[in-house]
């Protein structure tokens, strides 16, 4: 995808590809999306999908396919050992990663919990740049401490900085220090840091890293899910990779790691994930649990038919038309919101366009979970599903307090080849006349709250009757119908 200029000087991201196969889909009159909130507790992840106009939830498992993928799914070989197609996903990570050993799970989260378990002993400390929720989660199950050396720039919303993902370099060396190596479990970097805007990682911060990970024998892992949207903005923005092809970025980033894992459902627009292993111990002690928790060697609790989609859709990552189509159509719906004043993450990421909930609402307290109000206030008035990432999205502590994150923001997945620049513009409207009415909008707190990844199942109801009151100016403004 590249961006083409028109005759008044705008530039406008241009799709290199063209769709073939669409899906219906319905904008629910606006008294019946108040009764889907209410019934799905004010969260967005209990919304039934014929209920939702705009699916902005998530870009895991919802990116379209492209054809080559839905061609190969019709080859698929269903033996249960030795299948010919995890033979072809074999060889394709194998090229794309350049590491010997793989193992194949039926998700990212999956493969954090085999790492986890082999990795891990009690007392143990994981770094990162910065937790994902389920990561931090298998962390934790693992009786292992989580420590996020994120940059202090990555905590910032608004910003110039490229890489807002990058590590922290001096606060690995003094973690080491401080614990020891024998006692930091592995390195994880998250080549698109999730929970603060879908940031990327330097190659430089990524190769700092990893030289420190060696000269102190600790293993290095790459959470690689979000590795295409990084590999296009090491490639845009950091000035020694210019000129340097996908492949060849790519063939740098993975020398640099010891274990690679991703969920397929974000990197190949397909289900299922896998582990890649430069050292064969690491492997085996991996492997060996694989039958208990995933399935046998060669289908890792995958479908044989995704697995031949996963083997197609890997390959995309080399290719830069279709890993630009994100970036570009993220980048493009943040800076019209800019340009209507509604505050975002910038510079803008990886993933979707990220609201800052906590600016766009500052009279809306974190105890009373802002990202989460703003998603129900936009649900109501234009029928788009998001997700919230802040408060809600932690879980309370050992003491039944609760972890207020340094940033609430709710975030508008954009999967890849999925949405209209017609949609973005209805969205950019939407939001920016609830940011114009936003003085409406309060917060939420919980009716029903599980202690584990709340945000999943968890029910809210409004503190007043502000709802109420923000779909009655919707109507002044819009009518009763949409």
């Amino acid at each position: 995808m590249e961006k083409i200029k028109f005759m008044n000087g705008e530039s406008v991201p241009i799709e290199m590809h063209k769709a073939r196969i669409i899906q219906k889909i319905r904008l629910l009159p606006i008294d019946e999306r108040v009764k889907a909130n209410q019934k799905a507790g004010n969260n967005a992840h209990l919304l039934q999908t014929d209920q939702v106009f705009l699916d902005m939830l998530t870009d895991s498992g919802t990116n379209a396919m492209i054809d080559k993928q839905l061609a190969a799914m019709m080859e698929a070989d269903d033996a249960y050992a030795g299948s010919a197609s995890f033979t072809k996903l074999e060889a394709a990570v194998q090229e794309l990663f350049g590491m010997d050993y793989f193992v194949p799970a039926h998700q990212g989260r999956a493969c954090e919990h085999l790492l986890c378990r082999v990795l891990i002993k009690p007392g143990m400390t994981v770094a990162m740049n910065h937790h994902f929720t389920t990561t931090k989660g298998h962390v934790k199950l693992a009786k292992g401490e989580v420590a996020e050396l994120l940059m202090e720039e990555g905590w910032k919303a608004e910003s110039t900085c490229p890489f807002k993902g990058n590590m922290d370099i001096r606060k690995l060396e003094e973690l080491i220090a401080e614990k020891g190596s024998g006692n930091i479990a592995f390195v994880r970097m998250e080549a698109g840091t999730n929970l603060i805007g879908g940031q990327p990682i330097s190659l430089e911060n990524m190769q700092q890293a990893g030289k420190i990970c060696k000269k102190n024998n600790i293993k290095y892992v790459l959470d690689a899910s979000l590795l295409s949207d990084n590999l296009y903005f090491i490639k845009q923005r950091e000035k020694d990779c210019h000129k340097m092809s996908i492949q060849a970025i790519l063939k740098k980033i993975c020398s640099c790691f010891d274990i690679i894992y991703f969920s397929a459902r974000k990197l190949t627009s397909s289900r299922g994930g896998g582990i890649s292993f430069r050292n064969e111990e690491d492997y085996k002690k991996v492997r060996d649990l694989l039958p208990i928790y995933e399935g046998f060697l060669t289908y890792g609790g995958i479908s044989v038919r995704e697995i031949e989609s996963m083997a197609v859709g890997l390959m995309e990552t080399l290719d830069e038309d279709f890993i630009s189509q994100g970036p570009l159509f993220i980048e493009e719906m943040t800076n019209l919101l800019l340009k209507n004043d509604v505050p975002v993450v910038t510079p803008a990421g990886g993933l979707g366009v990220h609201l800052d909930a906590r600016r766009f609402l500052p009279k809306v307290p974190q105890e009373q979970y802002p990202g989460a109000a703003l998603h129900t206030a936009l649900y109501l008035v234009s029928g788009i599903r998001g997700t919230e990432r802040g408060a809600m999205s932690e879980d309370r502590d050992e003491n039944g307090k609760e972890v207020y994150t340094k940033m609430d923001l709710l975030r508008l997945a954009l999967p890849r080849r999925v949405f209209t620049l017609s949609h973005i513009k209805y969205a950019v409207d939407r939001i920016t006349w609830l940011y114009q009415n936003r003085d409406i909008i309060e917060g939420l707190t919980f009716e029903e709250e599980p202690a584990t990844l709340r945000f999943f199942f968890g029910r809210l109801t409004p503190v007043s009757d502000w709802q109420k009151n923000l779909v009655k100016k919707f109507k002044e403004d819009f009518g009763d119908s949409l």
